[in-house]
C-alpha cells in the first residue's frame, strides 16, 4: 500500500557540478526536494521506488545498487542508487576514476532522471528504506502507468514513491521548447492536482499535449496516480516555478 509519495523534478541541473556557477539559481528546488524527502522518511516506508522518465535504453527495473553517471552533461560525477540505505553498496557518490567494482552492482546505468533521484537520496543520507528504480518510457499509455501504480502500490505493506519528472519545457521564448501558450495552463492544472492529491486529475492528463509540452513527467505523475488510488492520501505543494522555461513542481503526498 502507498503510504507517501514525493513528487521532484530531474533536470541534472539540480547536481552543483553539473550547474556549475549557476548552481545557487536552483537552491530553493534543491531545498523543496529534500523537504520533500523527509515526508517520505517520517512515513516509516519499509521500501522505496523511485520512477522517472527514462529513454528505451533506460526503461524498464533498475536494483538497489544501480550506478548513474553525470559525464554526458561534462562532468566526471557518478551515483549508485540507494547506495547509503539498507543493504547499500557503500557510499551513494562515486568520485571520478572510483567506480571499479562499482559497475558490477548493475548490469545498466541509471537513466538521467534516476540518477538525479540518486544524488538527492544520497544529499539527505537516505537510510529509511531499501530502494529500487523503475524508468517509464515517455510514450506510455495513461492506463499502462496507472496499472504499474497499482502493481507497485501492492508490492508491500508501505510503499513509498519518489516520482522525479518536470512539467512543460514550453514556458518561455528561451525554453528548450520554445514558448506554446497552452504550457503555462497544463503546468497550473498539473501543481493543482499535485496540491490537492487529486488522482482523478492525473489520469486525465492528455499525454499528446504533454508530449507536445515536452512534459516529462506526464507518465511517471499518472503512474503515482494509478498507486495512490484508495491511499486517502493528502497533497502538498512545496514548489511550483519554472527556471529556464521549464515547469518545476514539487509536492509531497502523505
Amino acid at each position: 500500500m502507498l503510504v507517501a509519495a514525493a513528487v521532484c523534478p530531474c533536470p541534472p541541473l539540480l547536481v552543483p557540478a553539473v550547474a556549475a556557477a549557476a548552481a545557487p539559481e536552483l537552491d530553493a528546488v534543491r531545498a523543496a526536494c529534500s523537504d520533500a524527502l523527509a515526508v517520505l522518511a517520517a512515513a516509516r516506508p519499509d521500501l522505496l521506488i523511485v520512477v522517472g522518465p527514462a529513454e528505451r535504453d533506460g526503461r524498464g527495473p533498475h536494483p538497489q545498487g544501480a550506478v548513474g553517471s553525470f559525464r554526458g552533461f561534462g562532468v566526471d560525477v557518478e551515483v549508485v542508487l540507494g547506495g547509503t540505505g539498507p543493504g547499500g553498496t557503500g557510499p551513494g557518490l562515486v568520485g571520478a576514476g572510483a567506480a571499479a567494482g562499482v559497475e558490477e552492482r548493475a548490469e545498466r546505468v541509471l537513466p538521467p532522471s534516476l540518477a538525479v533521484a540518486a544524488w538527492l537520496l544520497d544529499r539527505v543520507r537516505w537510510s529509511a528504506a531499501p530502494v529500487s528504480g523503475l524508468g517509464v518510457g515517455e510514450p506510455l499509455a495513461a492506463e499502462r502507468c496507472i496499472q504499474a501504480g497499482k502493481e507497485i502500490a501492492a508490492r508491500s505493506d508501505r510503499v513509498a514513491l519518489l516520482v522525479m519528472g518536470d512539467a512543460s519545457a514550453c514556458r518561455s521564448v528561451k525554453a528548450p521548447g520554445y514558448l506554446d501558450e497552452r504550457a503555462a495552463g497544463f503546468d497550473e492544472e498539473v501543481a493543482r492536482a499535485l496540491a490537492a492529491a487529486d488522482v482523478t486529475a492525473l489520469k486525465a492528463l492528455d499525454a499528446e499535449l504533454a508530449s507536445a509540452l515536452k512534459a516529462a513527467g506526464r507518465a511517471p505523475w499518472q503512474l503515482l496516480a494509478g498507486a495512490a488510488e484508495g491511499a486517502g492520501l493528502h497533497g502538498e505543494l512545496l514548489y511550483d516555478a519554472a527556471p529556464y522555461g521549464v515547469g518545476y513542481l514539487v509536492a509531497t503526498w502523505s
